[in-house]
C-alpha cells in the first residue's frame, strides 16, 4: 500500500468517478474514516434513492430546500444508526452531525479536504435537485480514546439491496498509509485495521469456503486420489498440489500474473481440461510417482484459479498481507484434508463392495471425466471469444519471470519427490503406485 494519495488506483476510481467502473452511480455510497488524536470523522455521500425512509419535501419535481431542515435531521439520525463505527468493540455515537444535499453531477468526494468543505457548505436556495436524484451528503463526528485502537465499520442501507448497494470506504488513519475497500450491509462488521490475529482467522475460513464451495477444484481432488487407497500414497501427491498452487496463489496476490480479460477463462479452462486429463490417466493406469509430477504441474494452473477468490476480499487483509495470503493458504489446506477425511472411506467402501478393483477406477473416472469435458467444452467457447494478447516485450518479460519460476519449482519438487519416493518404498516396501491390478509400477 501507499500513502494517503497513493490509495490503490482502481479503488479510488471506484469511490470517485463510479461512471468509469463496474459500480453504477445508483448503487454505490462513497465515505471517508479519518482519525484525528481525539476525534473520528465520517464523511459520507449517499444516493437519495437509498433514503427512502425520509421523505424530503417537494416543490413539484425539485426538493424545496428551503423546509428541507427538519427531514434532513432525520435522515441524518436514520444514518448514525445505518452505518456505525466501532472502537475496540465499543459502539461508537456521534457527537455532532450535519449534512447537506448535492447534484448528481458534484464531484466533491475525490478528496476528503473538498468532501469537509463541501458538507460544511449548504446549497442556494434555488439549486434544483430532484426528489430521487442527486446526493445526501454528511459529516459525523465521533469522540475516540486513541487514534491507535481498533475501529470497524458496519453499513445496514438499505439491507433489502443486498450485495447491489456497495459503500466505498477510504480509511485515513493518523500517521500512517490510507487504505480503501468497497463492502456491502451483507460484509457485517468489517475491521478497518484488524490485528494480525484477526486478519488471519478470519482468510482462514475464506480459504476453507472457496475450497468447499468450489466444484472444479474438489472434482479435481476426487480425480487424483480415485486410484489410491492407501493415506500414504494420497499425502504425497496432495502435497505436490499444495506446494504447486501455493507458487501461483503468492504470485498473482503479489500481481505476477498475466494481465488481460483472456486470462481469467484461459485459467478456468485449463482447471476443466486437468481433470479430464486425470480422469483419462486413471483409466489408462496410474502411477504413483508420475502423478506426483502432474499433479504439481496442474496445480500451478488451479493455483490462479485460488486467487481469484482472494483478489476481492485482499481490501480486508489491513497492513497483514502476507499474514492474509498464507492465512488463506492454511484454509484451503484445512478444506482439502476436511474433504479428504471424507473421500477416502467413501471410495474405500466402493472399491471393496460396489465398484472392485479396475473396474470401479475405470466408472468413477469416466464419470469425472465426463462431466469435465463439458467444463471444458463450455468454457472454451467463452475463451474463444476473448481476445488473445499481443506478445509485446511486457508480455515476454512476464512469461519469462513464470518459466523461471515455474523452473525453480519443478527442480524443488524434483528434489521432494524423490524424498518421499524414498519414503513410501522404505515403509511401504511397495513400488506401485495404485493398488489395483491395471496400474503400471512405479519407475
Amino acid at each position: 500500500m501507499t500513502g494517503r494519495r497513493g490509495i490503490p488506483a482502481a479503488l479510488f476510481l471506484v469511490a470517485a468517478t463510479a461512471s468509469a467502473h463496474e459500480f453504477k452511480l445508483e448503487s454505490l455510497m462513497n465515505a471517508f474514516v479519518k482519525l484525528d488524536p481525539r476525534e473520528a470523522h465520517l464523511v459520507i455521500r449517499l444516493p437519495l434513492h437509498v433514503t427512502r425512509t425520509v421523505k424530503f419535501p417537494g416543490n413539484g419535481a425539485v426538493i424545496d430546500l428551503a423546509n428541507a431542515g427538519p427531514a434532513m435531521q432525520r435522515a441524518l439520525e436514520a444514518l448514525g444508526h445505518d452505518v456505525t463505527l466501532w472502537e475496540d468493540g465499543r459502539l461508537l455515537v456521534a457527537a455532532s452531525a450535519i449534512g447537506r444535499l448535492s447534484l448528481p453531477s458534484d464531484r466533491s468526494f475525490e478528496r476528503y479536504e473538498d468532501a469537509v468543505a463541501h458538507v460544511a457548505q449548504q446549497p442556494a436556495l434555488d439549486t434544483g435537485i430532484y426528489l430521487d436524484q442527486g446526493y445526501l451528503d454528511a459529516h459525523l463526528t465521533y469522540a475516540i480514546n486513541s487514534p491507535g485502537s481498533h475501529f470497524s465499520i458496519r453499513t445496514r442501507v438499505a439491507p433489502e439491496l443486498k450485495d447491489y448497494l456497495k459503500l466505498a470506504v477510504r480509511y485515513l488513519p493518523l500517521g500512517e498509509d490510507g487504505r480503501a475497500m468497497v463492502i456491502t450491509s451483507r460484509s457485517g462488521r468489517v475491521a478497518l485495521d484488524p490485528a494480525w490475529y484477526q486478519a488471519g482467522a478470519g482468510f482462514v475460513a475464506l480459504g476453507i469456503g472457496h475450497i468447499l464451495s468450489g466444484a472444479d477444484h474438489l472434482l479435481f481432488l476426487l480425480c487424483l486420489v480415485i486410484p489410491f487407497l492407501r493415506l500414504r500414497q494420497v499425502i504425497g501427491i496432495v502435497t505436490a498440489f499444495t506446494v504447486a498452487h501455493s507458487f501461483t496463489l503468492l504470485g498473482s496476490a503479489y500481481g505476477l500474473a498475466p494481465g488481460g480479460e483472456w486470462f481469467p477463462p484461459f485459467v478456468e479452462t485449463a482447471i476443466a481440461a486437468s481433470i479430464v486429463y486425470m480422469a483419462l490417466e486413471n483409466i489408462a493406469g496410474a502411477n504413483l510417482r508420475r502423478r506426483w509430477l502432474i499433479t504439481g504441474l496442474f496445480g500451478l494452473v488451479h493455483g490462479f484459479g485460488f486467487s481469484y477468490g482472494l483478489k476481492e476480499n485482499l481490501q480486508f487483509a489491513g497492513r497483514h498481507l502476507l499474514v492474509s495470503l498464507f492465512s488463506f493458504n492454511i484454509g484451503i489446506e484445512i478444506g482439502q484434508i476436511a474433504v479428504l477425511c471424507v473421500m477416502l472411506p467413501v471410495l474405500a467402501l466402493l472399491r471393496r463392495h460396489a465398484l472392485a478393483d479396475r473396474v470401479g477406477v475405470i466408472i468413477l473416472s469416466a464419470l469425472v471425466a465426463h462431466t469435465g469435458w463439458h467444463w471444458m467444452i463450455d468454457r472454451g467457447e467463452i475463451l474463444w471469444q476473448t481476445e488473445w494478447p499481443r506478445l509485446d516485450a511486457a508480455a515476454l518479460a512476464t512469461l519469462a519471470r513464470w518459466v523461471a519460476g515455474v523452473l525453480v519449482a519443478a527442480a524443488a519438487g524434483r528434489l521432494l519427490a524423490r524424498w518421499w519416493g524414498r519414503r513410501v518404498e522404505a515403509g511401504s516396501g511397495e513400488s506401485t503406485g495404485a493398488t489395483s491390478p491395471g496400474a503400471h509400477p512405479a519407475t
